[in-house]
């Protein structure tokens, strides 16, 4: 079954990795902006991650048949550092109209802090000035329902968000019913030892009927799987669950929620 993984940090991985999802059956991976192991210095260092993202990775991809697409932002795990998020967000236009641009992500939370949210304001300013669709980082473990919602709050706060061009990642069982019951998308990582696990998230596909829900491998830095999404296949068949709907959560839903972009030039096979 062809697949897109909407939320996988391949600057991670080596190239062996797009050869092995392509094998399995990946058509799409989209990659969003993220922490790189370190906390970067200077705004500098972000314009090369960027041009890495936009340029680099699109061409590794194409390499194995793989479509690439991207997301921009400063993480929220650098957020802290208030006055170079902005030099990065007022730099980020530079590169909005590159091919394969989706918006502005993943911002968010990650210790729910005070510069965190200031930052994490300023990018949906960022996003709503250039029309951007959104996609939001939860925090993890301890923080993630007081964070998740400190962050659908301050979405729900400005009415000139549309939170059907919002995508919440991270979700769990705690989480999932009310990013979905305020309108978002809700994207589900499937994680060796955090966040979620193929069974789980096969629990809220049922629950929830498939309906604005994604999952995604996330595949960076430290442990995980970027073949996670191929293991949510394979758990669904072995429950018996719906062809339908298994392409519906690892195919069709991302592409129409990425179509919200127009950047978004999608050929499926």
């Amino acid at each position: 079954m062809d697949f897109i993984d909407p939320h996988i940090h391949m600057v991670s991985r080596v190239t062996d990795d797009y050869e092995t999802l392509a094998r399995m059956g990946c058509v799409a991976v989209s990659e969003p902006a993220f922490w790189a192991g370190f906390d970067r210095g200077t705004v500098d260092g972000f314009r090369d991650y960027f041009e890495q993202l936009t340029a680099v990775e699109p061409k590794r991809a194409a390499q194995f048949g793989i479509q690439h697409y991207c997301w921009l932002c400063i993480n929220a795990k650098e957020a802290e550092n208030v006055s170079l998020s902005r030099e990065v967000i007022s730099m980020i236009p530079e590169f909005l109209d590159r091919p394969g641009v989706l918006g502005i992500g993943e911002i968010g939370l990650n210790k729910n802090t005070k510069n965190e949210a200031t930052v994490f304001l300023e990018h949906m300013e960022l996003a709503i000035k250039y029309d951007q669709p959104i996609l939001i980082h939860t925090p993890h473990l301890e923080d993630k329902y007081q964070g998740t919602r400190m962050i659908l709050d301050m979405l729900c706060d400005d009415s000139r968000i549309n939170p059907d061009r919002v995508l919440v990642d991270h979700v769990e069982e705690h989480t999932v019913s009310e990013v979905l019951d305020r309108g978002f998308w809700a994207g589900m990582t499937l994680y060796p030892v955090t966040k979620c696990t193929p069974d789980r998230a096969a629990d809220m596909i049922e629950r929830h009927a498939g309906e604005r829900l994604l999952a995604n491998s996330a595949g960076d830095w430290g442990i995980s799987k970027p073949t996670a999404v191929p293991d949510l296949i394979f758990t669904m068949r072995r429950r018996g669950m719906d062809e339908a709907l298994i392409r519906k959560v690892v195919h069709d839903n991302p592409v129409e929620f990425f179509s919200k972009s127009k950047q978004f030039h999608y050929t499926p096979r």
